[in-house]
């Protein structure tokens, strides 16, 4: 029956499955010689896969990492930044910044720090990231000024982000200081950019 190519990938450490869907539609992946497409179904037994060119197999499996990184602030969560900023994959041992497929799991604002996980384990990565399996992700966040509770049922309710309602959030007081601000605890049960 075989499997995606991108889920092979993930799974060989090439790239996340979305990495490997942008290198299928950008023609960098080949199967017996032709273009892959999106959601072609392959078996390494029968099947020939390269990717720019250089085949890879089963053999090609690199042994599963798993990494936890406190990230800094200005740092941006992804492999590659085309405008050049560093990026957590800079921040690891030269030995596991190429041929690993090391990748972050889920991301982090550029101007936001804390615990990031990075792994070369497509399956978990797709198990933590992708919407179906419901994963919440926990932030705890510092905000200027004492938010009302009208404010944290708001939020706690959904806002309107890009045109759309957000799920909604648990959202709990954890410390409120002098200076006028307050530590939150959120926890969203979806990903969505700038949320």
């Amino acid at each position: 029956m075989g499997e995606r190519v991108q889920k092979i990938l993930s799974q060989l450490g090439i790239a996340s499955r979305r990495q490997a869907e942008q290198m299928i539609l950008q023609g960098r992946v080949t199967v017996n010689a032709i273009p892959a497409h999106l959601g072609q179904k392959i078996d390494l037994n029968i099947d020939q896969i390269a990717v720019d060119g250089c085949f890879v197999g089963t053999s090609d499996r690199p042994e599963k990492i798993y990494l936890l990184m406190n990230k800094p602030i200005g740092v941006v969560s992804t492999c590659r930044d085309p405008q050049g900023r560093q990026t957590v994959i800079d921040l690891l041992d030269p030995g596991l910044r190429h041929g690993k497929g090391i990748h972050p799991v889920g991301r982090l604002d550029v101007d936001s720090t804390g615990a990031l996980l990075l792994t070369n384990d497509g399956d978990l990565t797709f198990l933590l990231t992708h919407p179906r399996h419901d994963v919440p992700k926990t932030y705890r966040v510092w905000v200027k000024g004492y938010p009302s509770e009208q404010t944290l049922n708001q939020w706690r309710q959904g806002v309107m982000l890009d045109g759309r309602k957000t799920l909604p959030a648990e959202v709990s007081i954890i410390q409120q200081l002098p200076k006028q601000s307050t530590l939150l605890e959120v926890v969203l049960q979806e990903g969505r950019n700038r949320q």
